[in-house]
């Protein structure tokens, strides 16, 4: 008998939310960070997230790579539901987040024993892990901080090394929360560039946190979060044409 379960999550969409709450605790009680989300993202697609500060966008991407689990609601990763303990591994494995603060991921001793962690942590042979820490030194362009400690490394550096990392785990999705936000003009453009490089060559799903609208505009979509509820989900292009909406 065929295995429909694996079935379904071959064919399942990257992203899947039904009815998703989230709250955090707090003294006063509960504090409503996410309210009735529901979202579906497809494989391959560019999503830009959009929203003022406090509005739930980092509470989203938490819940995607299943940092967070759904206070209500449910939500799936590649058809696996993320408020299941046993599939949290291979969530992680394939979904790959990216912080706004680099500090907060960066391990390893050096920038390469660093890019390294993922793929050791994924038990690949010691020539595979050579081969994808050299490819994502290459396409970050950090090629000559390979061996340098990661404290004496600029906040622009430190993101790169973080990307990186991401690069070479080899994820299926990419949840980038503002990761570009400490980087000059010219770099920022050259890891959305990245990012959609893997989108259109390995078919890799994008979700990019943004304050900025040129880096909105590259995508396929935008979701504008507010208030913990989705209140927009257009093409970037149709939204920035409507003025009382921006």
């Amino acid at each position: 008998m065929a295995d429909m379960t694996a079935d379904r999550t071959l064919f399942a969409p990257a992203f899947s939310l039904q009815g998703v709450s989230y709250s955090y605790s707090w003294r006063q009680g509960l504090i409503p960070a996410l309210q009735d989300v529901n979202l579906v993202i497809p494989r391959g697609q560019f999503v830009a997230v959009a929203g003022s500060n406090g509005s739930g966008k980092s509470t989203l991407a938490s819940l995607l790579n299943a940092m967070f689990r759904p206070s209500e609601g449910r939500v799936e990763v590649f058809g696996m539901d993320a408020a299941d303990p046993a599939h949290l591994w291979e969530i992680r494995r394939r979904v790959g987040l990216i912080m706004e603060n680099p500090d907060n991921q960066i391990v390893g001793p050096t920038v390469a024993d660093d890019i390294a962690f993922g793929p050791e942590n994924l038990g690949l042979p010691h020539d595979e892990i050579v081969t994808r820490v050299e490819a994502a030194l290459q396409a970050m362009d950090i090629g000559e901080l390979a061996a340098v400690e990661p404290h004496l490394l600029s906040e622009g550096q430190k993101q790169k090394v973080a990307i990186a990392g991401v690069l070479a785990t080899g994820a299926e999705a990419i949840v980038s929360d503002e990761s570009t936000g400490l980087l000059d003009p010219e770099t920022r453009k050259a890891v959305l560039d990245r990012f959609d490089e893997l989108r259109r060559e390995r078919g890799i799903t994008v979700l990019h946190i943004t304050h900025l609208p040129e880096e909105a505009l590259r995508a396929d979509r935008l979701l504008v979060i507010e208030g913990g509820r989705l209140a927009a989900d257009r093409h970037p292009a149709d939204f920035f044409s409507d003025l009382e909406l921006v």
